[in-house]
C-alpha cells in the first residue's frame, strides 16, 4: 500500500492510497461519516484497471481531518478485530 497526500488544508485532506479499493475505503468512508465533525467523505476509484483510490475528507473546522482519519482507522482495525473474535469462536464451537 502506497499513500500520497494530495491536498491538506485545516479542514481538507485529499490522498491517493494505491493498492486498495471498495473492500478497505467503504468501511473506512461509513466510520468517518459516524464522526460528527466530519462534514463530507467519500472515496473515488477513477479507473477501474488501476487500484489508486482517491479518499477526500472535509471536518467542520474544529478538528483536523488527519485526526478524524486516525480515529476512524482504529475503529476500523477494532471492529475488523471484534469481528475475527467472533468468528473464530463460532468456528470453535463447530
Amino acid at each position: 500500500m502506497f499513500i500520497r497526500i494530495l491536498k491538506e488544508t485545516s479542514d481538507e485532506l485529499r490522498i491517493e492510497i494505491e493498492g486498495e479499493g471498495h473492500t478497505f475505503c467503504n468501511p473506512l468512508q461509513k466510520i468517518l461519516l459516524e464522526d460528527e465533525e466530519v462534514e463530507v467523505a467519500g472515496y473515488d476509484i477513477p479507473h477501474p484497471l488501476f487500484t489508486k483510490t482517491i479518499l477526500y475528507i472535509h471536518t467542520k473546522g474544529e478538528r483536523k481531518p488527519k485526526t478524524a482519519l486516525r480515529e476512524a482507522l482504529n475503529k476500523l482495525r477494532e471492529r475488523s478485530d471484534d469481528f475475527k473474535s467472533a468468528f473464530e469462536k463460532t468456528l470453535k464451537k463447530e
